[in-house]
C-alpha cells in the first residue's frame, strides 16, 4: 500500500512542480494543501491519514501534543536545516524521522533591498497613485548614497546585505552581541560601537539576526525611540525580533519615516491584524524565502529526503 504524504502550505501550489517527485510516485500519494491550518485540532484533524508531512519554515508548529495525535507519522521533512518549532524529543519518543533541506540566502538579501529601495523611493505609492489617475510625483525619494545602514548582525545574510549596501556607496555599520571587530573588517563595514549607536546613528536599519532568547525584543520602544525620524527599518529575519506593538505605535505617530517587514507575529496574517492597516509600512507576506530556486531546492530534497528514508538510509537528519 502506498504512503500519504502532506505538503502544507502550497499557496501557489507548486509544490510538485517545481521538483521531480517521479522517485518517490509508486510508493508515495502526494497531496498538498493550499490553504493554513490554524490551530493543533484543526491540524490533526487534516493530517490524521498521513505517513509523511512536508512543511515549510517554522510557519506550522510541531509541538509534542501533536505529534502524540499522528499516529501513522514517520516522516517529517522541514525546509532548512534549523527548526525552533519542532518538538525533536517527542518526535524520537514517536518513532518520527525528521529530516530538512538546504536553503539560500540570495532570496532574503534580495527581498530585504527590495523593501528598502521600496520604502526608498516610495514605489508603492508612487505606481498607485500612476496607475489610479493620482498626482504626478508626490513623494521625494531618500538618497542612499553616503548614508548610514545599520546592520543588526553580519552573518550569511547580513553580509550580503552589506556588500550591496557598500555597492550603493552607503556607509555601513554593524552590531550584534557577539560580533568582532575582525568579523566587521573582513566584511569591510565599520563595527558599531554599541546597539544603542548603531540604531541612533543610522539612516537605514536591516535586521539580520537569529530568534534566540537573547535576541527576543530586542528593538522594544526604548530602542526604537532612538532611530531618526528620518529613518527606515527593516525585518525580514524574525517578527519576535522587533516589539510588534511599539513598531505599529512608531508607524502610527511618525516617530519614524518608514518600515519594511516580512515577517509577523500571526502567519497567514488575519484579516483584522493591525499592520494591514499601519501607515508609512511596506508589507509582504514572508516572501524571504520564495523564490523559484529555493523553492526547487526545498521540494526537490524533500523528495530525496522520502526516497532515503523508504530506503532505509534517511539524510539530512535534524536536529
Amino acid at each position: 500500500m502506498r504512503l500519504r504524504c502532506a505538503v502544507l502550505d502550497d499557496f501557489q501550489k507548486v509544490a510538485t512542480e517545481v521538483a521531480d517527485w517521479s522517485a518517490v510516485a509508486d510508493d508515495v500519494e502526494v497531496v498538498s494543501f493550499d490553504r493554513h491550518f490554524d490551530g493543533e485540532d484543526a491540524l490533526a484533524a487534516a493530517l490524521a491519514d498521513f505517513d509523511i508531512v512536508v512543511t515549510l519554515r517554522e510557519r506550522v508548529p510541531f509541538p509534542g501534543s501533536l505529534i502524540a495525535r499522528l499516529p501513522r507519522l514517520k516522516l517529517l521533512v522541514a525546509s532548512g536545516m534549523r527548526n525552533s518549532v519542532i518538538d525533536y524529543a517527542a518526535a524520537e519518543a514517536h518513532g518520527v524521522t525528521v529530516c530538512g533541506t538546504a536553503s539560500s540566502s540570495t532570496p532574503p538579501v534580495e527581498l530585504t533591498w527590495a523593501l528598502l529601495l521600496g520604502l526608498a523611493r516610495g514605489i508603492v505609492e508612487e505606481n498607485n497613485a500612476l496607475r489610479s489617475g493620482g498626482p504626478w510625483q508626490s513623494t521625494v525619494g531618500a538618497d542612499l548614497h553616503g548614508r548610514r545602514l545599520g546592520l543588526l548582525g553580519l552573518g550569511k545574510i547580513g553580509s550580503r546585505v552589506a556588500q550591496v549596501g557598500l555597492a550603493f556607496g552607503m556607509r555601513v555599520s554593524a552590531w550584534s552581541q557577539n560580533l568582532t571587530r575582525e568579523r566587521a573588517e573582513e566584511v569591510g563595514v565599520e563595527l558599531a560601537s554599541s546597539k544603542e549607536e548603531l540604531l541612533a546613528g543610522s539612516d537605514f536599519v536591516s535586521v539580520h539576526l537569529a530568534l534566540s532568547d537573547r535576541t527576543r525584543g530586542l528593538l522594544g520602544p526604548a530602542e526604537l525611540a532612538l532611530l531618526k525620524p528620518t529613518a527606515y527599518l527593516v525585518n525580514t529575519s524574525r517578527a519576535a525580533i522587533v516589539d510588534q506593538d511599539a513598531l505599529l505605535d512608531a508607524l502610527r505617530s511618525g516617530r519614524i519615516a518608514g518600515a519594511g517587514v516580512d515577517v509577523f507575529d500571526i502567519e497567514p496574517l488575519p484579516d483584522d491584524h493591525p499592520v494591514r492597516t499601519a501607515p508609512r509600512l511596506l508589507a509582504t507576506p514572508h516572501l524571504g524565502y520564495v523564490s523559484q530556486a529555493n523553492y526547487a531546492t526545498y521540494y526537490g530534497h524533500a523528495v530525496e529526503d522520502i526516497r532515503a528514508f523508504l530506503d532505509g538510509s534517511p539524510v539530512r537528519r535534524l536536529p
